[in-house]
């Protein structure tokens, strides 16, 4: 029984809460295959000017976006099989052997553009067109791994498969969207960057923990992330989908369908939609986040319902969005995790990692939310990645991480590794890396400005770096290979590759 009443009181509590909080805010919108059927908005659209946020408020879908475009390949009659070379004859030949399935569903290793410029010190506000990053694609030297062994996020495949969609149907992606919502007559637009003015929109804010900022992403969204538009008009959106409503009939069922990984195992990530569950409820979803931006929508498809959360503060939508749905459909949220291990751990060997909370996990510096499972362990409530773990003991992990089985040890007091210290040059997009035996690092960052971190050592030869900027935090992991070079490794990028230079020449 649907309990929509309890549902909407749910959402207006959240709301309320922004309004009475005096900042940035929201909105939360209920609806079925037959429309809308709840609404509330809270806290301000422009803290500036003190614009309330409604359901009608224009806001940053951020990777809510990816749908739109997996939506508008099938309809298109893309073959997921192709090689990404065949649809793009200008790709460098280390990406085209790549299927633009796995390409989508993110078990291709592709390096992602944003984090493979952030380790190489362009930092994401930067101002940068799609033909400054495609510039940088085609220098990379090699994929994260092996296609279809692992799910690692990634908005890479997402760019290109939106060029491959341009150029076979020659026009310009925002009219591609115009057409795909125009029989929906929804408010719904595709901008390439944060330049492009928008009626309305929503301003994004962090909390720096004196006050608001203002955030600020200045590379080129591409269909990753670039659409815009009111948590109304997607809730729309998401009730055609659900209804198979006009045009879309069909389409949720194809871009739900398992993806699998190389050994037949289905993965969690499908074509720009996450697959959960709520108790025995499927669920499937996706969040979206850009620097003063998060959002999340879920649907549960039997049942026919779904819930939006669009927010312009930098804090987490997917619990927010789990609470109303949960009101919704009788069901109780996921216990949280008892006496789960706490603090750092790290593979025996490569540049794997994971730090844990009592109910959260950042793994290679991707972060998800752990709730306890049925068997004791813990899992993800997977915004993008699909986590199940099980403790053995207060200091060890075992399980599948993206689809990779993994073991992880509690990192005990460790040294730096006297291997580390010295100065380090990446050839390939000519960069420059010095370690200290003190334990600090100058990173590249802003030309030749550099960016300094305190290291956080692993055993055999690894360390943590510590990017931080704006409100977000990047961790790489700085790796020293078996022939004396250092590698540089996040869950989204690990192509840098640094040779040892004689101290202080880094010519």
């Amino acid at each position: 029984m649907l309990n929509w009443a309890q549902a909407g009181a749910a959402a207006r509590s959240i709301t309320e809460a922004w309004t009475r909080g005096g900042g940035p805010g929201g909105a939360i919108v209920l609806f079925d295959g037959e429309g809308v059927r709840d609404a509330a908005g809270g806290g301000y659209a422009s803290v500036e000017g003190a614009v309330a946020f409604t359901p009608d408020t224009p806001n940053r879908f951020a990777s809510i976006s990816k749908h739109f475009l997996a939506t508008a390949l099938l309809r298109a009659g893309f073959d997921l099989e192709a090689r990404l070379g065949d649809l793009l004859s200008d790709l460098p030949a280390t990406l085209a052997e790549v299927p633009l399935g796995r390409a989508l569903d993110m078990t291709a290793a592709l390096p992602d553009m944003m984090e493979v410029f952030w380790q190489a010190g362009v930092p994401f506000t930067a101002t940068l067109s799609a033909a400054d990053i495609r510039a940088m694609l085609n220098h990379f030297p090699g994929l994260n791994g092996t296609p279809g062994e692992e799910m690692a996020y990634s908005n890479t495949g997402w760019r290109l498969a939106q060029v491959a969609l341009e150029r076979r149907a020659a026009i310009p992606y925002a009219q591609i969207i115009a057409e795909l919502v125009a029989p929906l007559d929804l408010a719904i637009r595709f901008t390439s960057d944060e330049t492009e003015i928008i009626p309305g929109l929503a301003s994004g804010y962090w909390h720096d923990g004196d006050g608001w900022r203002r955030g600020r992403y200045g590379l080129h969204f591409s269909a990753s992330g670039g659409m815009a538009g009111s948590a109304a008009a997607l809730a729309r959106w998401c009730s055609a989908l659900l209804s198979g409503r006009d045009h879309l009939a069909g389409v949720i069922d194809r871009l739900v369908e398992p993806r699998r990984f190389n050994d037949g195992s289905a993965s969690a990530y499908r074509l720009g939609l996450v697959e959960t569950r709520l108790g025995e409820i499927a669920l499937v979803g996706h969040g979206g986040s850009l620097p003063g931006y998060r959002n999340h929508m879920l649907m549960a498809p039997a049942q026919g319902v779904g819930v939006v959360v669009m927010t312009n503060r930098e804090e987490d939508a997917l619990w927010l969005t789990l609470q109303v749905l949960a009101r919704l459909l009788g069901q109780d949220l996921p216990p949280a995790p008892q006496n789960a291990p706490t603090g750092l751990f790290a593979a025996e060997a490569g540049p794997v990692w994971a730090e844990l909370t009592p109910d959260a996990i950042s793994f290679n510096g991707g972060f998800e939310r752990l709730v306890a499972d049925q068997t004791g362990g813990l899992r993800s409530l997977p915004a993008y990645l699909d986590i199940q773990l099980t403790p053995d003991g207060p200091d060890s992990l075992e399980g599948r991480i993206g689809g990779v089985r993994r073991r992880l040890s509690r990192v005990p007091p460790t040294p730096l590794d006297p291997r580390l210290p010295g100065s380090w040059r990446e050839r390939n997009f000519d960069l420059a890396l010095t370690i200290r035996p003190d334990g600090t690092a100058r990173l590249p960052w802003a030309g030749g400005i550099g960016f300094e971190s305190r290291l956080t050592p692993l055993p055999g030869g690894r360390a943590l770096a510590d990017l931080v900027h704006g409100p977000w935090r990047h961790r790489p992991c700085l790796w020293l290979q078996p022939d004396g070079t250092l590698r540089v490794a996040s869950h989204r990028a690990r192509i840098l590759h640094f040779e040892r230079v004689p101290e202080g020449d880094l010519s």
